[in-house]
């Protein structure tokens, strides 16, 4: 699966300015409600930040996959968001996260959440100098750019 492909430009927040978890969540969860790709904001934050208080999503790095499912939508989201400062949210290496892939599928499709989590994890791993090249990204255009090459370049070997 290429993330690619579940990416696109309003989906994408080039400086989030929450600083603490609860926020953040807050505002990605806003962004998605804008962009019209959920109608029900309320109840998908307290999705996000239920799964949050289960255990961080922070994997380390700068970097941070809050993912959660919601049945009010037909396709997964993924949301691309970047903090110029840094969010607290609880990160095992106790970095900032200034990196987030937002993911959020329906119940009824585990696999494909999965998937997607994969996906992320293996560009991740494979590329470990990403959250840096996307932090600096300078719009959404290049936010989407910069991973369509990197996941183009980890398919060709």
């Amino acid at each position: 699966m290429k993330l690619a492909g579940l990416l696109t430009e309003p989906l994408v927040l080039l400086d989030l300015k929450s600083e603490s978890r609860d926020d953040a969540l807050r505002e990605m969860v806003a962004a998605l409600k804008r962009s019209r790709a959920i109608s029900k904001e309320k109840a998908l934050y307290e999705k996000m930040l239920q799964r949050e208080k289960l255990g961080s999503t922070a994997v380390g790095g700068g970097v941070a996959i809050p993912h959660g499912k919601h049945k009010d939508i037909k396709k997964p989201i993924v949301l691309v968001a970047l903090s110029r400062k840094g969010v607290e949210f609880g990160a095992p290496d106790g970095n900032p996260i200034r990196v987030f892939f937002f993911v959020v599928s329906h119940p009824d499709n585990p696999g494909l959440n999965l998937q997607i989590l994969a996906a992320i994890a293996h560009l991740l791993r494979k590329a470990p100098a990403l959250a840096e090249r996307l932090a600096g990204a300078g719009t959404a255009g290049r936010v989407l750019e910069i991973i369509r090459q990197q996941e183009e370049s980890l398919h060709e070997c």
